[in-house]
């Protein structure tokens, strides 16, 4: 049975480093998607994701687990985000590798997925990038979280430090404002 997150921050602050290695495998992939939905270049997202686990390690001793151990990690890598974008003064608008081939693509699809639904897909997701190139920050990271990271409306006013409503709110606002771009593009609308 595996440990709980929990169980393995307690056994990390005693010293068993492997505990902490755990963590880090269980939570690298969502600290990572999040990063790279906030600032939207792969590298940097994997400096942020890097930094996030570090500064969590020498942080574990003052982890007193009053929020959950995922919302506390989400919470050091929601302020490196922040912290790169407003360093960098780069708008957080994910730009697809120009290294992407869409033949390396389909391989690695499902094989009931065609080419042209492939394309359609990367097209979707181009239409949903610059819509949400348009939002502000705090309504773009409400709906990362909700959307792309099922947070509950609780969980993330606990992350970002504000109210419920003001989380409902920013996410109404943010996905009135995607689905206005997105039917304007004339995309299919992801977000229901």
């Amino acid at each position: 049975m595996p440990w709980t997150d929990e169980e393995l921050v307690a056994r990390s602050i005693r010293g068993d480093n492997e505990s902490f290695n755990e963590l880090i495998l269980r939570w690298e992939r969502p600290i990572y998607a999040l990063a790279y939905r906030t600032i939207g270049r792969e590298e940097d997202a994997r400096d942020v994701c890097q930094e996030t686990f570090l500064r969590a390690f020498r942080a574990l001793p003052r982890f007193r687990g009053q929020a959950k151990f995922s919302s506390w990690l989400y919470r050091i890598a929601l302020n490196l985000c922040r912290d790169f974008v407003r360093r960098e003064r780069r708008r957080p608008v994910v730009q697809p590798s120009d290294d992407v081939d869409l033949v390396e693509l389909a391989a690695a699809a499902e094989p009931s997925e065609s080419i042209e639904d492939l394309v359609a897909r990367r097209d979707l997701t181009h239409a949903v990038e610059r819509a949400m190139a348009l939002l502000p920050e705090e309504q773009r990271t409400a709906i990362i979280l909700k959307e792309y990271h099922e947070l509950t409306f609780q969980e993330i006013a606990d992350l970002v430090g504000c109210p419920l409503s003001t989380v409902k709110t920013r996410l109404y606002q943010g996905l009135s404002v995607l689905r206005r771009e997105l039917a304007r593009a004339g995309a299919t609308n992801p977000f229901g």
